[in-house]
């Protein structure tokens, strides 16, 4: 029975139905074939309600709802001024300056592609006009917009959290390093880029020229209130003054009165806008996790997370071989499949397995989302890549493959999270 569920949803897949959809409809596989099965249709409606009914996911349309903010009030462009200060007249400064910015701006949308439209609308133009390889930056913010998903708060932590039963906090905790370690293996592919290609040295001494004219307390002082947003974001969270869900409402308040009356960029017309974007974007998530809840508890009632464990168990037996075979899934999965869905789906199925090879479910959450977020930038889903797309006219394909050295070094940060765990749990 399990093969004919993944049947129909792999065919609807490949026939382009929507996800949330698809994964409704396969939840109902089981019942038509066995009317004695016990997820019947009243069933899966109402794991599908109670799934989304949570006061945990309220972080999530929160959280997107104050990246959005944080976008249309020019935040990125502050965070980006600041790094660029001190690194503008380097080699490779400028690209390094992006990453971190998409670091920062990760740890105030928590999503990949949020902070892909936001960085690269502000530094795909800049880079360009001071010659830098247009189909090169591209693939840099593209792949650094992936940094989003890993650095807290991160939209896929808190859904791997209520998967688990893990603490969300401990999840975000456990994300700083590993984000860290991305973001610097990033880096130094882009300096070597710019170190073998070379940069236009005059256009980037006249643009630090007019950055540092003014001082440094000038782009401090203008930088200030966005350098704060994921102080008092995860500050709250790791201080025990806040649950996740709360941090998300203190993000979207903080947002509201940094950009409205501190820089003074959004107007009510415009946080009006925002609101109406935040609900078309988390509108078309909901039907997905309600699906995926839905279609994770009837996977847990076949007892699918045992089958694929003696399968895998069956075809590799040592610690590291299995952790291989989990990641190449994982890596595939990434490539056809949403984050969202594709860790509440697994999240029941993988992480029994895990545990009996003793495999910390926080180490695991951490290695899940870290090849998930690879998928941002491998085709055919590569949803970083449509959104870089979009603003620059470039082909997906084209990004795609200036993107390759990028995800080679996605991929040796992957290898060292997933077989060195201190990287995750140092910080627990």
């Amino acid at each position: 029975m399990l093969g004919y569920v993944f049947a129909v949803f792999a065919i609807c897949l490949a026939v382009t139905v929507p996800v949330g959809i698809t994964m409704g409809i396969s939840a109902m596989v089981p019942h038509f074939l066995n009317p004695m099965f016990p997820a019947k249709i009243e069933f899966i409606v109402r794991q599908m309600v109670g799934g989304v009914d949570s006061t945990p996911f309220i972080a999530v349309p929160l959280f997107v709802l104050s990246g959005i903010i944080m976008a249309r009030g020019g935040v990125s462009d502050k965070l980006f001024n600041m790094f660029s200060y001190f690194a503008g007249d380097k080699t490779g400064g400028l690209p390094c300056a992006v990453v971190v910015t998409c670091l920062f701006y990760g740890a105030i949308s928590g999503s990949g592609p949020a902070t892909v439209a936001a960085i690269g609308a502000m530094s795909i133009p800049l880079l360009v006009s001071l010659g830098y390889d247009k189909t090169f930056v591209t693939a840099l913010v593209a792949t650094a917009g992936g940094l989003g998903v890993i650095i807290p708060p991160s939209i896929p932590f808190i859904l791997y959290g209520l998967s688990s039963g893990v603490s969300v906090g401990a999840m975000f905790i456990a994300g700083i390093l590993p984000g860290l370690l991305i973001g610097f293996c990033l880096m130094a592919y882009a300096c070597y880029y710019c170190w073998k290609h070379g940069e236009d040295k005059e256009k980037l001494a006249a643009y630090c020229y007019e950055l540092r004219k003014n001082g440094l307390w000038h782009i401090f002082s203008k930088s200030f209130w966005a350098l704060m947003t994921p102080v008092i974001i995860l500050g709250g969270i790791y201080g025990g003054v806040t649950t996740p869900t709360e941090a998300a409402c203190v993000s979207v308040v903080y947002a509201l009165i940094v950009c409205c009356f501190v820089y003074k960029t959004m107007t009510f017309r415009d946080v009006v806008s925002a609101f109406v974007e935040a609900v078309v974007t988390y509108g078309p998530i909901t039907f997905i996790l309600a699906g995926a809840m839905a279609f994770g508890r009837v996977l847990t009632i076949m007892q699918a997370p045992q089958t694929i464990a003696m399968m895998i168990t069956g075809l590799v037996s040592s610690k590291i071989a299995i952790l291989i075979v989990i990641n190449l899934f994982l890596l595939v999965v990434g490539m056809v499949i949403d984050t969202s869905p594709a860790i509440l789906i697994l999240t029941p199925i993988l992480l029994p397995l895990v545990k009996q090879i003793g495999v910390d479910p926080i180490h695991f959450g951490i290695i899940m989302v870290v090849n998930l977020a690879i998928g941002f930038v491998t085709p055919p889903m590569g949803i970083n890549l449509f959104v870089a797309s979009s603003m620059t006219g470039i082909s997906v394909v084209t990004i795609a493959r200036k993107a390759i050295p990028f995800i080679v070094a996605f991929l040796v940060s992957l290898l060292l999270i997933t077989f060195i765990p201190a990287i995750s749990l140092a910080l627990l």
